[in-house]
């Protein structure tokens, strides 16, 4: 399935959570249908519509619901708004049942005239579908893939055209980027670009966190919802005390800006978020415009072989460009990276990479873990992450080697340490199954001596891609079609009233 490892053992990005089922419910329950539809609502860059609420449901309804409360197939909006004159903030937009009501009112945000939106999408299942809501996906820009192949846990609307106004205002220096600063390590602070932080599909996800009452209704995270959410739990005799849960998406973003970042004593980028009190907060855009103005060479772009632009496993130039579109990436090309087999040599090859990772061990063993269910602490989650990572891009195929990552686990299942060998090398064999001693996990690469030269990534600005009907790099996909739009021509600029 496409996704990135963030809950390393679930094969896709997914941040772990409390199992609160009990034995008393439906076998569905245990394994929620991982394939959900998001309706757009109408207007969807403009302050009424991003004060509607988004609504879940099934993509297939023979499959079993979709809840948002459900942290298996939760799905999250984030908007990121600029003015003419510079100005930044965040947003993020509610998602609710379809048929249901938020638990709070949602905060309206005010949206200058003449400024531009953009919108992104994460979701912690496997394939998140767009559906129009009154023509909502046309006049928003919205892109969940190509037709018949969505990328999976992400879409935009008009992020394309929010990029050109963000880079055209720094241009102005009526923005500012700041800098990245200098790591705990000596080395720049790494952004969503940094081959120390990608996995198998980088810049994805958002980092938007939600609220959810015991009833399964959802609000935004600010004061006024947590104090309506504790008022109606006090109220509620059954609730057993409990006012609200914490939704969170698990992200490159969050994995980045809430775990990486503060092991190695870096800022990230932020803005204030107008749905949360006008709290700094960190977001996708944020990351993408840090990364695209202050990341050194080499530059992790998507590649061609990231499971979000594959069409029936194929790779493809075309959805992979509109991928990029969404994060302010140049298209695939000379100079532009896209080759997947110099994308895993650089990863597991160079010292900018995973490299990297281990020899920072001592910072991360030190950090808490995005997910206590993979590993103890970061280092352990971050090497598990990159073991996943090598095997889910094919690694193993494009450079003919074995898995250069090998896991020491506890009786338990944890990631209680991890080695890196050479490309070319294979990780120590792993003890006994039945030993009581940690062991290593072996690889199930097949081993050579042959290893692809570390090609730099470089990025450099350029024109947004314009989606079309078909696609020439690759067979049509077996996923059956969405009645949604998946893509739609980006203009050149959008105000909003």
């Amino acid at each position: 399935m496409a996704g990135s490892v963030f809950a390393a053992g679930a094969g896709h990005h997914q941040q772990a959570q409390a199992d609160t089922k009990t034995a008393a419910q439906p076998a569905q329950d245990a394994a929620p249908d991982p394939n959900c539809t998001l309706v757009v609502p109408s207007h969807p860059l403009t302050a009424r519509g991003l004060a509607t609420p988004y609504k879940l449901v099934a993509t297939d309804p023979g499959k079993g619901p979709c809840h948002e409360a459900n942290p298996d197939q939760a799905a999250f909006v984030e908007a990121a708004i600029v003015t003419r004159s510079g100005k930044l903030t965040v947003y993020d937009p509610l998602v609710i049942d379809k048929g249901t009501k938020p638990a709070a009112p949602t905060v309206r945000p005010t949206v200058p005239k003449g400024s531009t939106v953009g919108v992104w999408f994460g979701f912690n299942g496997d394939q998140l579908t767009l559906k129009s809501s009154g023509g909502s996906l046309a006049e928003g820009r919205c892109v969940n893939g190509v037709p018949g192949s969505v990328f999976g846990q992400f879409a935009y609307c008009n992020a394309p055209a929010f990029f050109r106004a963000a880079n055209a205002q720094t241009a102005k220096k009526h923005l500012a980027v700041p800098a990245l600063g200098t790591a705990r390590d000596g080395r720049p602070c790494p952004t969503t670009r940094d081959f120390s932080v990608v996995d198998q599909d980088g810049s994805d996800n958002v980092v938007t966190h939600y609220l959810a009452d015991a009833q399964g209704r959802i609000a935004q995270n600010n004061a006024a919802s947590r104090a309506a959410l504790r008022k109606a739990a006090h109220g509620n005799a059954g609730s057993g005390g409990a006012s609200f849960t914490d939704l969170t998406n698990g992200s490159d973003n969050l994995l980045l800006t809430h775990f990486i970042d503060p092991a190695l004593g870096c800022t990230p980028f932020t803005a204030p978020n107008q749905s949360s009190d006008g709290q700094a907060s960190s977001a996708l855009p944020l990351d993408e415009l840090s990364a695209a103005a202050r990341q050194r060479a080499p530059i992790a772009l998507v590649p061609q072989n990231d499971p979000m632009t594959l069409v029936d496993d194929r790779t493809s130039v075309r959805k992979t460009d509109l991928y990029r579109a969404g994060v302010d990436m140049p298209p695939v090309g000379p100079g532009h990276g896209g080759d997947g087999k110099a994308f895993c040599s650089t990863l597991f090859g160079d010292a900018a990479g995973v490299q990297r990772v281990f020899k920072d061990k001592a910072f991360f063993t030190n950090a808490p873990s995005p997910d206590p269910a993979t590993a103890p602490n970061l280092f352990g989650f971050l090497a598990s992450r990159a073991n996943q990572s090598f095997t889910n891009l094919g690694c193993d195929r494009l450079l003919g080697v074995a898995n250069p990552v090998g896991l020491t686990t506890d009786a338990g299942g944890l990631v209680t340490d991890a080695v890196l060998v050479p490309l070319g090398q294979t990780p120590p064999s792993s003890s006994p199954a039945n030993s009581a001693s940690p062991t290593v996990a072996p690889s199930t690469a097949s081993p050579s001596a042959s290893q692809a030269p570390a090609t730099p990534v470089t990025n450099t600005p350029t024109s947004s891609p314009t989606p079309t009907a078909n696609d020439s790099s690759s067979p049509p996909s077996s996923t059956p079609p969405s009645t949604s739009l998946t893509s739609v021509t980006p203009s050149s600029s959008v105000n909003v009233q």
